[in-house]
């Protein structure tokens, strides 16, 4: 079946509590935001239509209104981003590949600015890691293409449909890729952030059928415990606008889903995280990156080809480095 540890890794993600704490605060505080939002827009709506009466009346107003707030808090999401990533997600990666090599981290909230520092000496700054994520995030479809992309070789009526599905769960499991090249590269202890990556995805992908298995199994395990969240959830969800008019219940559909999301995001993406860098890490161990799929990659990937021109630069990519 799979190759990594439930129990192991379950005790990881538990020994990094402050940072399962951290994301709670701000996953769920993000959640808070899209439903005081959504309610008041929807009441400022709501009020507006009444007052103005045309339009289609309240209702339709109230209807605008959540929207124009859910929109709000989703361009608020998207500016702070790089903060996310930087502070949240690199240094919980951080204290996890540590534990998964048997180091010892502290304990508490001095987790959390141990953990900072081990990314700021890796990445200086936010921008700098944020570029990087994104251009492995493009170098995936092009690992989903050569690993998955069956498609154009099913000639077979009436098959396409189910190849595209197939093709479509291979992409939802290369989800955490990224996260786990940002571990590789914390864990190579690297001052040259651009050319350890692209050595990390060529080692994934040439340990591609090892870990898309890994990753299919993860996905469903993710999948199914996020489907019982969001049933659990739907209720109260739908309760919390129960006092707006009927026509409005479908935000209870809206917010169930943010609220799923904040939860996997505080709790089952750690999970995935540590059980395929434990996968990755085994995998890798005593290779070399293969040319062969260099070349692939950076026949089928503007970005891969992108991520070769910055570690080719000075210290990797990274202006920042020290002179030595």
């Amino acid at each position: 079946m799979w190759d990594f540890e439930i129990g192991r890794t379950l005790g990881i993600v538990a020994r990094t509590w402050p940072f399962v704490l951290f994301r709670m605060v701000v996953y769920f505080g993000i959640t808070v935001a899209y439903i005081a939002a959504t309610g008041m827009g929807a009441g400022v709506g709501y009020g507006t239509g009444h007052i103005l009466g045309e339009g289609g009346g309240p209702v339709t107003f109230a209807l605008w209104g959540g929207i124009i707030g859910f929109g709000l808090v989703s361009a608020a999401v998207y500016w702070i981003r790089e903060y996310i990533l930087y502070i949240v997600k690199a240094g919980h990666i951080a204290v996890m590949v540590h534990l998964i090599d048997g180091r010892e981290v502290p304990g508490g909230q001095s987790q959390i600015a141990y953990a900072r520092q081990v990314v700021t000496q890796r990445f200086a700054e936010a921008n700098i890691l944020f570029v990087l994520d994104q251009l492995i995030k493009g170098v995936l479809r092009a690992i989903t293409g050569l690993l998955g992309g069956i498609a154009a070789f099913v000639p077979i009526p009436g098959v396409s449909g189910l190849v595209k599905f197939f093709n479509a769960v291979i992409r939802m499991s290369l989800t955490y890729v990224d996260e786990i090249i940002l571990g590789y590269n914390i864990r190579s202890d690297s001052a040259a952030p651009f050319d350890t990556a692209r050595q990390g995805v060529v080692l994934y992908a040439q340990n591609g059928k090892t870990m898309l298995k890994n990753a299919l199994w993860l996905s469903v395990l993710m999948w199914g415990l996020a489907l019982v969240v969001f049933l659990t959830t739907l209720a109260p969800a739908a309760a919390v606008l129960y006092a707006m008019p009927g026509q409005l219940a479908g935000w209870g559909f809206v917010l169930a889903i943010v609220f799923t999301w904040a939860f996997s995001a505080a709790f089952i993406e750690p999970f995935c995280i540590a059980a395929l860098m434990q996968v990755y890490f085994r995998a890798i161990d005593g290779q070399t990156p293969d040319p062969e799929w260099d070349q692939r990659l950076s026949e089928t990937s503007k970005q891969f080809r992108e991520l070769k021109d910055k570690a080719a630069a000075p210290f990797g990519g990274w202006a920042g480095a020290p002179a030595s």
